[in-house]
């Protein structure tokens, strides 16, 4: 006899045709789910089990920098597939030492590793940093191990990264902590000098915070880290899992303020819509032994013969340009929907952008875009009081068009 998923599910009321349908009762809930099922998707369009499209401005959160089923991908895992799948990270592949070399020039960083996920990227560069520390310890021969992160900062979701994020109620859910991560407030490098200890090792930064609602660190804030860091021989690692791979018009958003980063994580959009993630780092600071870290599908060749394709399509000339060129225009049609409806602007960097509110209507928004007809609409609201939007990096302007659209009259319907 089946379990029931909870004594809340119990006592709801019949499952949708959709339930029926697909059997999503078996997943384990751990997410709000609305009662559709996606079957394919092409380029900014998805469409589900009856047949309906909608218009993708959330793109698997940032991930899908080349939109559903790009060709290079499609090509590249139907070439890989035939050749090899997983001859163990125990031993080198031709698509993780090509994709290795890529990154590796595209970045100016040394050495590669690579992950499944943006946690576990983030992971490795928390494990690498604190083993840096031991090797260099404190003037009292300690270890140093701590890392100094930002309120309201999301850096994933295993235990240590959840610790090292600053996003509000995670120090309780799967308490107790991992402790060595003290906060700062972002743009604010007096909180930042005021948490160095003699057992800081480093200080760990997203460019953009942007689960907490496309919140960038200023430009100058950067270069004044990158100096701190440097004057009191701190790591500076920069999270750019959702800012990287062209996503904000440039490679890696923190070249925007020209610095250099020691460590650097990527996750999202290296791999297209696959699991696939990176964790570099200077030369230098390569000091992990054998066995120190690893995991079973790291470099994987069929993930990185298509990360790539990604990055090779990304780093292409002019591709940049491109997203340079959409982002001002994005970023032109929202201001002028804030300006229609008395709204706070927007803000951001590349594609990756937020409409201020001013109310908390995002959800409501969110979901009356989903179920508009004949095309749907899908956004995201990271806060209550505004939309995120992370197309595909080759959206079309006639598509920014379209989603302009079907958003002017959902606020005409809301403010």
């Amino acid at each position: 006899m089946p379990l029931a998923l909870s004594s809340t599910a119990a006592t709801t009321s019949a499952p949708s045709p959709v339930f029926e349908r697909f059997a999503t009762h078996a997943l384990l809930p751990i997410t709000t789910r609305p009662d559709i099922v996606f079957t394919r998707g092409s380029g900014s369009w998805l469409y589900d089990h009856d047949g309906k499209r909608y218009l993708d401005f959330i793109q698997g959160w940032a991930v899908n920098s080349l939109g559903h089923c790009h060709p290079v991908m499609r090509d590249a895992l139907a070439a890989q597939s035939g050749l090899l799948l997983n001859p163990s990270p125990a031993f080198y592949n031709e698509p993780m030492i090509a994709l290795a070399d890529l990154l590796s020039g595209l970045s100016g960083l040394g050495k590669v590793f690579f992950a499944n996920s943006g946690a576990e990227a983030n992971e490795s560069a928390i494990k690498l940093a604190r083993k840096w520390g031991q090797m260099h310890p404190d003037a009292a021969g300690r270890a140093r191990h701590e890392i100094i992160t930002f309120a309201n900062s999301f850096h994933g979701r295993t235990l240590a990264t959840m610790s090292a994020s600053g996003k509000p109620g995670w120090d309780t859910i799967f308490a107790p902590q991992v402790d060595g991560f003290p906060k700062a407030a972002l743009n604010d490098l007096a909180s930042v000098e005021a948490l160095i200890g003699p057992r800081t090792v480093a200080v760990m930064l997203e460019p953009i915070q942007g689960e907490t609602g496309v919140v960038p660190a200023t430009a100058d804030f950067m270069k004044q880290l990158r100096a701190l860091t440097e004057a009191r021989g701190l790591l500076l690692i920069v999270d750019e899992v959702q800012t990287g791979c062209g996503r904000t018009g440039t490679l890696f958003h923190h070249q925007q303020a020209g610095v250099r980063a020691d460590i650097m994580t990527l996750g999202k959009g290296i791999g297209g819509g696959v699991p696939l993630a990176a964790m570099l780092c200077r030369d230098e600071l390569a000091v992990f032994q054998p066995g120190d870290q690893g995991g079973t599908y790291n470099g994987n060749p069929l993930m990185c013969a298509v990360g790539l394709a990604v990055m090779r399509t990304i780093a292409a000339p002019g591709f940049l340009a491109f997203v340079q060129a959409q982002s001002e225009y994005l970023s032109a049609g929202l201001l002028k929907l804030s300006a229609t409806y008395g709204l706070e602007g927007e803000r951001g960097a590349g594609l990756l952008r937020a409409l201020l509110l001013g109310r908390d209507i995002g959800p409501q928004l969110v979901e009356a875009a989903r179920e508009l007809s004949p095309d749907g609409l899908l956004l995201n609201a990271a806060r209550p009081n505004l939309l995120r939007f992370m197309p595909s990096l080759n959206v079309s302007r006639d598509e920014i068009d379209q989603m302009l659209t079907l958003l002017h009259g959902l606020l005409a319907k809301h403010i």
